[in-house]
């Protein structure tokens, strides 16, 4: 079925990427870069309604159709309160697949305003996954920006190593590793180098810091 939506969908001038189980569909939903996502509830290693709940938690806000055989009410409030935005039952027509698919695309559109974060000179957008400071585009790396991104949503606060770690690499943390002052201080350089104040501040002993001045 995946493969006949795919077609269906390519047909009708819409680029597919497919995903075969739960946590490439976490990855690539994790770029950000889709006008929208179809997610079936049963997958291998994880569900699609898990996909769901963490993109939503990290800021994804790509509009998703859960693609399910599981259509009693309850199975449909749970998708749709997980943060899923429409849901269609096995089996369907694709006519109205693509038509719940073009619905979903311009409601999207309404969506970009939602996702830019701002601190101070600095923006991000987590559609295209891309920075700029006092306009200049900065060029990172894909975990680069995870990194920022994860910085700038906890703006003001400290952000411990452990936690960089935990929601970056998703990976324990382990006092034994420098990755995490290696891509912080990649990112400083770029983020910080040449500009007027610094952004990104090391909190000796804890972690990382980023605040505007003032």
């Amino acid at each position: 079925m995946a493969g006949q939506m795919a077609d269906s969908l390519s047909a009708n001038g819409y680029e597919v990427d497919s995903a075969f189980d739960g946590m490439d569909g976490l990855e690539r939903g994790r770029s950000g870069d889709y006008a929208v996502m179809t997610i079936d509830r049963m997958l291998p290693n994880m569900d699609g309604i898990a996909i769901i709940q963490n993109l939503r938690a990290e800021g994804v806000a790509t509009p998703a159709l859960i693609v399910s055989a599981l259509g009693e009410i309850d199975d449909r409030v749970r998708g749709l309160r997980a943060g899923g935005d429409d849901y269609i039952v096995k089996p369907f027509a694709f006519a109205e697949m693509l038509a719940r698919v073009e619905a979903l695309a311009r409601r999207g559109g309404d969506l970009a305003k939602h996702t830019m974060l701002h601190v101070a000179d600095l923006a991000i957008d987590l559609l295209s996954r891309s920075a700029q400071r006092g306009g200049r585009k900065i060029d990172l790396l894909p975990r680069e920006f995870q990194v920022l991104e994860y910085l700038v949503r906890n703006q003001g606060q400290i952000v411990p190593r452990a936690m960089l770690l935990q929601h970056v690499w998703d990976l324990h943390f382990d006092p034994m590793t420098n990755i995490i002052d290696v891509y912080v201080g990649r990112v400083r350089r770029k983020i910080d180098a040449g500009q007027k104040y610094p952004l990104i501040h090391t909190v000796r002993g804890i972690g990382f810091c980023l605040r505007a001045p003032g």
